[in-house]
C-alpha cells in the first residue's frame, strides 16, 4: 500500500482511537482547562488532516 494511502486509512482510526484517549489522561493529569485546550487542539488538527488526505471519487 502507498504511503498516501496509508495515511488517507489511518488517519480517521488514528485520530477516533486518541481523542477518547488523550482528553481524559489530561483531565486526570492537568485539570479541566487543559483538557478542553487539548480536545479542542486534537479535534482541529485531527479535521484538518482529515480534510487534507480526503480523496475525491475519481481522483486516481
Amino acid at each position: 500500500m502507498p504511503f498516501k494511502q496509508a495515511v488517507v486509512a489511518f488517519t480517521p482510526l488514528t485520530g477516533a482511537l486518541a481523542f477518547p484517549v488523550v482528553v481524559p489522561l489530561v483531565l486526570r493529569w492537568a485539570g479541566l482547562p487543559a483538557a478542553v485546550l487539548t480536545a479542542v487542539i486534537l479535534g482541529t488538527t485531527w479535521f484538518i488532516l482529515m480534510l487534507r488526505t480526503a480523496e475525491m471519487p475519481g481522483e486516481h
